[in-house]
């Protein structure tokens, strides 16, 4: 017969691991769906940005280069800080277009 203590030992065990699964799942899908809510108004802000560059009457060197930067951070698909770094080069690119019409 198996010694008890090798069961409560794989019950602590299980216990343990059952908790872990419990707490990390949850935080797991928040970060996921805060990074996709990030990425999303990022790619929002970046196209409203090409919008008012098609509709700008000429070149703005400094909104373009934001608007790279913004794109190039897109491109990389990095996390939430990267998200809102794109979504905000993108941001003063559009309010720059915008000033110069």
């Amino acid at each position: 017969m198996a010694d008890p203590s090798l069961f409560w030992l794989a019950g602590a065990v299980l216990l343990v691991t059952a908790g872990v699964a419990t707490s990390l799942l949850p935080h797991r899908r928040a970060h996921a769906e805060q990074r996709r809510t990030a990425w999303s108004a990022a790619r929002a802000a970046i196209d409203s940005a090409a919008v008012s560059r098609d509709a700008a009457p000429g070149p703005v060197p400094e909104a373009e280069r934001l608007l790279t930067r913004a794109e190039s951070l897109a491109g990389r698909r990095g996390g939430v800080d990267a998200a809102r770094a794109a979504a905000e080069h993108a941001r003063q690119a559009d309010r720059l277009w915008r000033e110069h019409r």
